[in-house]
């Protein structure tokens, strides 16, 4: 399960290192495919049989990438100033993985903190920084216990979880896994939603992790897990043992300033029409967004952007800007 070969190395591009790791064992899966079809219960099975055609026909092999070198992460503590001491965690982790064949590990990770302070953005950042992807998994809007590890295959409209999804369906040995709002999640007296985080949030036993519907073991030890929460309480003491926890506070007036500044920057970058605006906001228009919550920041630029077209201006002024808690016109960021 945890065979792997070299396929990239440029350090002096200051490209990923990649390597080819198995998330699964084909054998396996073909094992289970021949004994679905030599019982004859292939018409009642028809999801479980498409699903292990599709590993086999997409194979177990998937990129597990690394930066090549400790990556210069100064725009990201400009852009997350509030998140240092959780990017001195990450920047420890890539340099240990350096100058050895060693694949990058991640401690799982705990961002607590109250919403709309980009906890979400954080990890987007993080998968960028890292060249691999992000999986988002929202524990408030879940339904079922399934949504991690799968539900069985002998339940009308069962289907794998995300961590199967993410390994299988994407490219990555080492993605980047967002639980969202973890404390969030209601267990019951039937399915503990957070059970499957026992064994992932594990290395060893991540190793060997099998998904309710697919039955098939997966690797998933090289999974970087980010986890956000706003009450540490309601999250089970194994889990938050698990994990190295952040309190993640707002940020102070003048870093809010600057995300402000960096993502009015990020969206004129962005867009065509971003060429004819002013290169930098002024500084009253900061001042009133350094009053909004991250997460509420860059919805109201885009709304600004607009507003200042429709007056037939390139540069935005405070009136442009939406007012907070006015109802239908509450604005939210996009993350």
């Amino acid at each position: 399960m945890s065979s792997s070969r070299s396929l990239v190395a440029s350090p002096t591009l200051g490209l990923p290192i990649a390597r080819m790791r198995s998330v699964f064992k084909a054998d396996e899966v073909e094992r289970k495919l021949a004994h679905l079809q030599a019982s004859g219960n292939e018409r009642e099975y028809e999801g479980l049989r498409n699903t292990w055609q599709r590993m086999l026909e997409r194979g177990p092999q998937r990129f597990a990438v690394k930066p090549s070198g400790v990556p210069d992460m100064a725009p990201l503590y400009d852009l997350l100033p509030n998140f240092g001491e959780v990017l001195d965690d990450v920047k420890r982790h890539v340099a240990l993985s350096q100058d050895s064949h060693d694949g990058l590990e991640v401690t799982p990770i705990l961002l607590l903190g109250p919403p709309g302070v980009g906890k979400t953005h954080f990890a987007k950042q993080i998968a960028d920084l890292l060249g691999t992807s992000m999986s988002l998994v929202p524990m408030s809007s879940m339904t079922a216990g399934w949504l991690l590890s799968g539900s069985s295959s002998q339940w009308k409209g069962a289907k794998p979880g995300k961590v199967f999804e993410a390994l299988v369906d994407g490219q990555y040995a080492n993605p980047v896994i967002v639980v969202d709002e973890i404390d969030k999640a209601a267990a019951d007296a039937q399915y503990d939603p957070l059970g499957a985080l026992y064994s992932l949030l594990e290395h060893d036993t991540a190793q060997q992790f099998v998904d309710e519907f697919a039955e098939v073991p997966i690797d998933a030890s090289q999974v970087i897990w980010i986890t956000t929460a706003n009450d540490e309480r309601a999250i089970p003491e194994p889990i938050r043992n698990r994990m190295n926890v952040f309190e993640i506070a707002p940020p102070s007036p003048d870093a809010a300033r600057k995300i402000a500044a960096h993502l009015y920057r990020g969206i004129l970058g962005e867009h065509d029409w971003g060429q004819r605006f002013d290169p930098e906001p002024a500084d009253d228009v900061l001042d009133l967004l350094a009053t909004l919550a991250p997460r509420e920041m860059r919805r109201a630029l885009v709304t600004a952007f607009g507003n200042a077209r429709l007056d037939k201006r390139f540069s935005v002024e405070p009136g442009d800007l939406p007012r907070a808690g006015t109802g239908k016109s509450r604005i939210g960021f996009l993350q």
